[in-house]
């Protein structure tokens, strides 16, 4: 039975790798053919790469405290290889899978799978808020020449996803979206307040990780690019998009498109569209890179190594 089942988890760890690289084929084809001047610098492009994964060590952090703050015991190595791989769920159609994969995975490790699951959700949530708020301080400089009216409408999200960060805040909220996200929380319903803030803080920071790892991608294969704040908004912007948009595997188009609206007026159509492409193959990249260590380490030899 455990040798059946560790056929099914590396045919689907492979199946989801296959999805990623087939993704990526499409976006480097992409990238060959677009109209514009490739100028790579290989440093450049790995300091990109490695704030990347700086990012995702911070995102790690913050979901292994809101599980630990639900009474949990998650060693690190085990907490990044459940978020590194189930993080791969994302090349399928459908935002559920890695949710799922994620609380499958927990539960394997010996963690309650609804806190697994109210730990993703509730990240997940924190990320969106922020990101908004990010993309609320950041976003008028690059759409109100082409938006007047942004400029309003912008203080008006950022006004809305702080709100909606602070009522996350209060347990009461956290109970009833898990509930909507049909969690069955045990008691206490949320996590303490300060790992709350913890989650909240470090989603925040990422985005603008994020945004300096894009701008350090920009500057390593092109020859203009945006400034940090600009990269910083049409990144959170552009991923936002995506996660919200249920149906795209990994958001793909969706990202693009909201991509190549924020940076356009300062990098041009076809410079934009060329460093949405490069994004997209840069991510993939970290993802697949960081994900495959793992999946060729069996589960019983990464937990005697935690």
């Amino acid at each position: 039975m455990r040798s059946g089942w560790r056929v099914v988890r590396m045919t689907l760890g492979a199946l989801l790798v296959v999805l990623a690289l087939r993704q990526l084929a499409r976006a480097w084809a992409d990238a060959q053919a677009a109209p514009v001047q490739w100028h790579v610098r290989p440093l450049l492009l790995l300091a990109s790469a490695l704030l990347t994964w700086v990012m995702y060590a911070v995102l790690i952090l913050a979901w292994r405290r809101l599980v630990t703050a639900w009474g949990q015991a998650m060693p690190l190595r085990s907490a990044t290889r459940i978020w590194i791989v189930s993080s791969l769920g994302k090349y399928l159609p459908g935002k559920v899978w890695a949710i799922a994969g994620m609380a499958v995975m927990a539960g394997q490790a010996g963690v309650a799978p609804w806190v697994a699951t109210g730990a993703a959700v509730l990240n997940q949530a924190l990320s969106v808020a922020a990101g908004a708020v990010v993309v609320g301080v950041t976003g008028t400089s690059l759409l109100e020449v082409q938006y007047p009216w942004i400029r309003v409408a912008l203080a008006v999200l950022l006004g809305l996803s702080i709100a909606g960060m602070l009522f996350l805040l209060w347990p009461g909220a956290v109970g009833r979206l898990l509930a909507l996200a049909g969690v069955t929380a045990g008691q206490p319903a949320a996590p303490a307040p300060g790992a709350l803030l913890l989650a909240a803080g470090a989603n925040l920071v990422a985005w603008c990780g994020y945004g300096g790892a894009l701008w350090l991608l920009a500057r390593g294969v092109l020859d203009q690019a945006p400034t940090l704040a600009q990269c910083i908004g049409a990144f959170a912007a552009s991923y936002v998009a995506g996660l919200l948009a249920v149906v795209a595997p990994a958001g793909l188009g969706v990202r693009e498109s909201v991509f190549i609206l924020m940076l356009q007026g300062s990098l041009g159509a076809p410079a934009a569209a060329a460093l949405a492409i490069a994004s997209r193959v840069m991510l993939t990249i970290t993802e697949v890179g960081a994900a495959v260590p793992f999946l060729l380490t069996s589960r019983e030899h990464a937990r005697a190594a935690s």
